[in-house]
């Protein structure tokens, strides 16, 4: 059974590794449970005390809350010789037993006895994530590994705790998962065409673009 190994909230702290004067990255696993709602057009988090730096990419509706696997934290530690510690990606939930890279657009989880979550898109390696891991071309490694991790959007609030159990309630018939929008989105542009299947389950900026190649090649 897959479970949440840890929930991990980050406060707003100063860098310099950023466009931003603040970030969250910095996420650390909490004892007790936290609350998880949905920010809806409000570019937060969806954790109860959990800081966001760079409203601009990160939180909403669309990126309420991070997850990533424990067993692609402990591939990559095993690369690159150090400890990696929960959350350490800016993750706010570390899964463990789930292997979130092949989970599909809108797929449903309930975690815990209330929260149900719905994976929205994979997590794009940016500017700050380099800095803070310090690692040399970390954006191109973390790319071209296409771990990603999923991002998931809130569709019942609710409290999670590290031990919770996670249910996947439902999987959808199409075959769009994370890893292969992150390989669309990044250096394989040519497959954005296939995201088309996951429908109104792709965020809208994606099912924009995905729209727009769809009536360009039509033509």
């Amino acid at each position: 059974m897959a479970t949440v190994l840890s929930v991990n909230v980050g406060r707003l702290v100063p860098t310099v590794h950023s466009d931003f004067p603040v970030t969250g990255i910095d996420k650390r696993p909490v004892a007790g449970p936290v609350e998880i709602t949905d920010p809806g057009t409000s570019p937060t988090s969806g954790l109860a005390g959990d800081g966001i730096g760079d409203t601009n990419s990160h939180g909403g509706h669309e990126q309420a809350v991070y997850a990533y696997a424990r067993e692609d934290l402990d591939a990559w530690q095993a690369e690159l010789g150090r400890s990696l510690p929960s959350g350490v990606f800016g993750e706010n939930l570390t899964t463990l037993g789930l292997d979130l890279n092949d989970a599909r657009i809108g797929e449903r989880w309930r975690i815990g006895e209330r929260c149900v979550l719905e994976v929205s898109c994979p997590r794009i390696p940016c500017r700050t994530f380099a800095g803070w891991l310090g690692e040399n071309a970390w954006e191109r490694r973390f790319t071209l590994r296409a771990t990603p991790g999923a991002y998931l959007r809130v569709v019942m609030p609710g409290p999670v705790r590290a031990g919770d159990q996670i249910a996947v309630e439902d999987r959808p018939d199409h075959d769009v998962t994370i890893r292969l929008m992150f390989r669309a989105l990044t250096r394989e542009k040519n497959l954005l065409p296939l995201l088309a299947p996951a429908g109104d389950a792709l965020p809208a900026e994606t099912r924009a673009l995905v729209a727009a190649l769809t009536a360009a090649s039509a033509t």
